[in-house]
């Protein structure tokens, strides 16, 4: 058929069929031609980590096969200007109109409405639609039309709104394509060879695509929602939905996922199953989080760079790459944190409980900065989402109104009996404390020494002491506090007074930088035949990764030690990275030597106190964390004097390397009352 009058659907991460607003307003209109364009350049420090890549590529070729059985099929481009690259398709084609659905973290905002822009002058008819929320940002507001600065708040608003959410549309029966002769696809490479062997162990676990999501969607609503509040605590099982990969790239339309879970919502409620109802509302809340991450990146722009509660900006951040180093390759001396970090590593994926812990760890005992910690995730996980896992390390942080008390260390040998009470996870991603006796398993420096020898392991050589200890972090945070509200106080008395003198105001520093190489390497050796009983410390070993991914019913519970592989780490650059943020001194080494003689609670006892200490619903960051565990995020209220502003102000510069600095006319568009929507 002629290209004339044909519509160009522009696919980004809406990557299904099904319930697809743009993809059934371009089929409505005649005939389509859908395209998909890959300019990772254009993220800035946000380039997609490998895992991602990874998924992003079988993503696309499963919608495309999808296409063609429909009658069309998905035109790729390689480029590094989105917007000029859709000019070009849209030229070639002869299409008179573009139809895409919106995203809404700053980058985004800015290609959007540079889109519209452009390809307006063109004489291009543009619309634009919700696929990604149950409502769109500017449509969730308080009584003064403001928008809301809690949680508690803003779900509360969406489950009380007049109107429900639209229904999901179900996905055409047939696509007239448009002429592409003159707009030929470009190859797309999502991964180098020495990736490719990585990548391929993920397929024993994961199956991209929209269909695949619409069964593991299925699945789940079937089969554990109905026991998902009883299992979200165990840390060594697939206990939650497993379908946040599925959500961030859109291929499951979030509108389908809460009408169907709705549907076991009354049917249970008629029912009196109390269970149900209880994982019904945890997961709905689940999927309330990952809207909230929108709408405050939507409504702050900068809150993937900059705390939220203006005095945060004070906080006299660490930076130590030695610590960072170590968070990183598991190597802390706290086994939970430890064997969540080598999991990470190995499989790119966490359960949410552990991304509270080890972002916990990183933000409060080891204080480096929690953007640090957030493109680190952003980096490894499969389901990286900027907006999620700005949202979760904001809230680990303390750094948005309804976050963690910052004051507040979460001791991981407590939160080791509470998510790993018999060890097994820790025995299964630390397989040198394999050996070691469940009442020591997640506080071995306290272990005797007969204990230690029989199980094979030597601290500070097979296995690391901690590199911090907990009551000197506790110390050390509270001298941090200070020095910042009194950096808060000196910065508020120079506004007041009018003068430039003492800190000024914070909005002039820029954030503090990234390490210039946060990934590491995954240099896989051959399989060994058998684990030496004592290691030294640079020989630590993890399991395959072939041990970790493949879900099944039930795990084994003993680790095979044929399958390991040897963990080779990219090393961190010497030169480290310090901008007007204050420098503080690292921890007394004497620490080290001691920290085996401190008397910490005995596991008996932490098991005793897990009623007493709080049951944190927090969530962590990442998106999966939001999609697949239904906490809620616990509103922090202090005293009002304890507070700076209570957000930092929107006209805030946004530090010299932000893409939204490079591209002022993005604040056209950070007032959610000025941009211009259609559809």
């Amino acid at each position: 058929m002629s290209g004339g009058g044909c519509s160009v659907v522009w696919f980004r991460r809406d990557l299904r069929v099904e319930d697809n607003p743009a993809l059934a307003a371009g089929v409505r209109a005649g005939s389509v031609v859908c395209v998909f364009i890959w300019a990772p350049e254009e993220e800035g420090p946000y380039y997609p980590g490998r895992v991602s890549r990874w998924w992003l590529k079988h993503s696309l070729a499963h919608l495309d096969s999808s296409l063609r059985s429909l009658g069309t099929s998905l035109i790729t481009k390689r480029s590094t200007d989105s917007v000029s690259s859709l000019l070009e398709v849209v030229i070639s084609t002869g299409a008179t109109q573009l139809f895409f659905n919106h995203l809404y973290d700053p980058i985004s905002l800015v290609r959007d409405h540079r889109a519209k822009e452009v390809l307006t002058a063109q004489g291009i008819a543009v619309r634009s639609f919700n696929a990604d929320l149950l409502y769109e940002p500017w449509d969730v507001n308080d009584v003064n039309g403001r928008p809301f600065t809690t949680f508690d708040a803003f779900w509360g608003r969406c489950l009380s709104m007049p109107y429900d959410p639209d229904a999901p549309l179900l996905p055409p029966k047939r696509i007239i394509s448009g002429d592409t002769s003159r707009c030929p696809s470009d190859t797309l490479v999502f991964e180098d060879e020495s990736e490719k062997g990585s990548n391929a162990l993920l397929a024993r676990a994961w199956s991209p695509g929209w269909s695949n999501a619409d069964k593991a969607l299925t699945t789940f609503i079937n089969g554990p929602l109905l026991e998902y509040s009883q299992n979200r605590r165990k840390a060594d099982g697939a206990t939650t939905s497993l379908l946040s990969p599925h959500l961030h790239f859109g291929e499951v339309s979030v509108r389908k996922a809460f009408h169907l879970v709705r549907i076991k919502q009354v049917l249970w409620a008629n029912e009196g199953n109390k269970a149900g109802e209880e994982s019904v509302n945890l997961f709905l809340k689940s999927i309330g989080l990952r809207e909230y991450s929108r709408y405050i990146s939507f409504n702050h722009p900068y809150s993937h760079e900059r705390p939220l509660l203006g005095h945060l900006k004070f906080f006299p951040w660490i930076i130590n790459q030695s610590y960072f180093k170590a968070w990183r390759q598991g190597r802390t001396g706290y086994p939970l944190v430890d064997a969540g970090m080598r999991e990470l590593w190995a499989t790119g994926w966490l359960h949410d409980r552990i991304r509270v812990v080890v972002s916990s760890f990183f933000v409060k005992v080891l204080q480096l900065p929690w953007r640090w910690g957030m493109k680190y995730f952003w980096d490894t996980l499969l389901d990286a989402d900027l907006e999620s896992d700005a949202l979760g390390w904001q809230y680990i942080s303390g750094t948005i109104p309804d976050g963690r008390e910052f004051d507040r260390i979460d001791n991981p040998q407590f939160e080791g009996y509470k998510f790993d009470p018999n060890g097994e996870y820790v025995r299964k991603w630390l397989p040198e404390l394999a050996r070691l006796p469940t009442e020591w398993i997640h506080h071995p420096w306290n272990a005797p020494e007969s204990v230690l020898q029989a199980a094979g392991i030597e601290l500070g050589s097979n296995y690391p002491l901690p590199i911090v200890g907990i009551d000197a972090a506790k110390t050390r945070l509270q001298e941090a506090l200070l020095e910042m509200w009194q950096h808060e106080a000196a910065s508020r008395a120079a506004v007041e007074n009018g003068t430039e003198e003492g800190l000024g105001d914070s909005s002039e520093s820029t954030p503090i930088a990234f390490p210039q190489d946060i990934q590491m390497e995954e240099n896989y050796e051959p399989v060994r035949n058998n684990l030496p009983a004592t290691r030294r410390y640079e020989d630590q070993m993890v399991p395959s990764i072939t041990t970790s991914l493949v879900r099944v019913e039930e795990e084994e519970s003993s680790l095979d030690i044929r399958n390991l592989v040897e963990e080779t780490r990219g090393e961190v650059p010497t030169n480290e990275m310090v901008n007007q943020e204050p420098r503080r001194d690292t921890l007394n080494q004497g620490v080290l030597q001691t920290i085996r003689n401190n008397t910490l609670p005995q596991p008996n006892a932490a098991i005793g106190l897990q009623h007493a200490i709080e049951d944190s619903t927090a969530e962590s960051s990442g998106s999966s964390r939001r999609e697949r565990d239904g906490g809620v995020v616990p509103v922090w209220s202090p005293s009002t004097s304890s507070y700076s502003e209570q957000f930092a102000s929107d006209d805030n510069s946004i530090g010299t390397s932000s893409y939204l600095q490079r591209h002022p006319q993005s604040h056209q568009i950070m007032n959610w009352r000025r941009l211009s929507q259609t559809g």
